[in-house]
């Protein structure tokens, strides 16, 4: 029992202080974007699914990885708004339907803006990435989100 305890007291040590001020991160998830021409991108994302990590979103971060974004996921579809309060990055916002089709693309938002930013009609999900990479990948419109938190629609045909 003791040999337990102190490797116990050590896993503790070794993971250091934690401030009562840090918000938990994030759980993190594989998401693939299938364009109309064929290709296939993927990208290594946090999920929002909470209240306080949707509030929270990508405030404060000063990079973020080429391949990375972070995934909102809603109970159910709806008008969506975003702002870009204390987020330092310019980010592409992705609108997508229940279906997985993206809706609507709002490209390098201007960090820290309190303009609202809004879906073309009811979305799921938002998909924030960094800005400039929808147009570089040439991601669209009517494009699919594959993940396992949007419903998948009928296969293509």
């Amino acid at each position: 029992m003791k040999t337990l305890l102190a490797a116990f007291a050590l896993l503790l040590a070794a993971a250091g202080p934690v401030s009562a001020q840090e918000a938990p991160q994030p759980k993190t998830s594989d998401l693939t974007i299938e364009t109309a021409a064929g290709k296939s991108f993927h990208f290594a994302v946090e999920l929002a699914l909470t209240p306080e990590q949707q509030e929270r979103g990508l405030m404060f971060r000063e990079k973020m990885a080429p391949d990375a974004g972070m995934l909102f996921v809603f109970d159910q579809a709806g008008p969506r708004a975003f702002w870009m309060r204390n987020t330092l990055i310019p980010l592409d916002m992705i609108f997508i339907r229940t279906d997985g089709t993206i809706a609507n693309i709002l490209e390098k938002v201007p960090p820290q803006t309190l303009d609202p930013r809004t879906s073309d009609g009811p979305a799921k999900a938002v998909l924030e990435l960094n800005g400039g990479i929808a147009r570089f990948l040439d991601i669209k419109p009517g494009d699919r989100v594959v993940h396992p938190l949007i419903a998948a629609a009928a296969p293509k045909s």
